[in-house]
């Protein structure tokens, strides 16, 4: 099953078509043997081992406008160019593959094969940036939110108002951030922000508040071993 626009790479001619805007959903010949590995041979958008050695490791920066990745390497894209360019970069990095067995609407579970690497990309540089910019509840509450703003996506509710009023919360989630692909990873590089909440002047501050902190406790436990010497 392939979602959204269809593309086809030239040099892959065994991969009928595979998805630019969105996932592409291998159903191998061994999937339904949950003991045996997926065939490589249908993992169009997740590079084989051999192409993930033919590239070394590559930066990335993706601009990210109120949580929207906008830009790559400083290049505004339209969104579907833009993943579409993050799907051939992931691709050539071996980056967005899943096996999972999940459960379906019937109460059946199934296995499925996920390949992603544009969406895997953007979500590891939103949720950096979104590290950055978020204060500690908005996190915790972004994180409650998620499953409800997911299932309302996947119903198809994108104009719902509860959907509209959960994007209110990325409105401070802007800048970039620049990942470092190696070998079927992403891991971050940097990330900045106009809006970051990390100052470095709070690491020395912090000291006085966790002294006062765990004062109390320290005293309670010296006036305790105290008592004790003396009842001995």
């Amino acid at each position: 099953m392939v979602i959204g626009k269809s593309y086809a790479f030239g040099r892959l001619d065994r991969c009928l078509k595979v998805s630019l805007l969105e996932e592409h959903v291998g159903e191998p010949i061994s999937l339904e043997e949950r003991s045996s590995e997926s065939i490589s041979e249908r993992n169009c958008l997740s590079g084989e081992s051999t192409n993930i050695e033919l590239n070394p490791f590559r930066y990335l920066e993706i601009g990210i406008v109120a949580g929207v990745p906008v830009s790559i390497n400083g290049q505004s894209l339209s969104p579907a160019s833009l993943l579409a360019e993050l799907n051939e970069i992931g691709w050539k990095h071996g980056i967005g593959r899943i096996d999972m067995v999940q459960n379906r609407l019937v109460g059946m579970k199934s296995r499925g094969v996920y390949k992603t690497p544009g969406g895997t990309l953007m979500a590891a540089a939103v949720r950096e940036l979104e590290a950055l910019t978020l204060d500690r509840e908005t996190t915790q509450w972004k994180d409650m939110v998620a499953l409800t703003y997911a299932e309302l996506v996947y119903a198809g509710r994108w104009f719902d108002p509860l959907r509209q009023s959960l994007e209110t919360i990325a409105a401070t989630t802007t800048s970039s951030v620049t990942l470092k692909l190696y070998r079927g990873s992403a891991s971050v590089a940097s990330r900045k922000s106009p809006f970051s909440l990390y100052r470095e002047d709070n690491q020395t501050d912090a000291d006085g508040f966790i002294r006062l902190y765990v004062g109390g406790g320290h005293l309670s436990s010296l006036l305790t071993c105290l008592l004790c010497l003396i009842q001995k």
